[in-house]
């Protein structure tokens, strides 16, 4: 039911992007001393995320059209420029830190607009 309303969509599609994002800062710090390893990450959340009215066919299920929700599909990681250490190797664990940092933020800010928006439609529904 919830998921029709725009703002939970856009809070589900972000927690999902900071979730990825987490995700790869872990096998960016898993693969530190691994040679030749270009650390990678995901293009930001404002970036990827499309709203539907952008399509002309809406999926309100995952099983209908085709096959994904607008707007919470998977990012594609790409390379992250940086300086390689001797060994080819483009992971900088302090870079790792902060982007797990900001990724954690977001994914704590798409929780608080969720449970605002909630509380709202909570608040809208006591009154009728």
């Amino acid at each position: 039911m919830f998921e029709n309303i725009s703002i939970f969509r856009i809070a589900n599609a972000m927690a999902v992007h900071a979730g990825q994002k987490q995700a790869l800062i872990s096998q960016n710090v898993a693969n530190a001393d691994t040679p030749g390893y270009m650390a990678r990450d995901l293009p930001d959340f404002r970036s990827l995320y499309r709203p539907d009215d952008a399509q002309v066919q809406r999926a309100t299920r995952a099983g209908h059209l085709n096959g994904a929700v607008a707007g919470a599909g998977t990012a594609t990681p790409v390379d992250r420029p940086g300086t390689a250490s001797p060994d080819g190797n483009t992971v900088s664990v302090e870079q790792e830190m902060l982007s797990a940092v900001d990724a954690g933020r977001q994914h704590e800010r798409a929780l608080a607009i969720y449970k605002s928006a909630l509380n709202v439609l909570h608040a809208t529904l006591a009154r009728s």
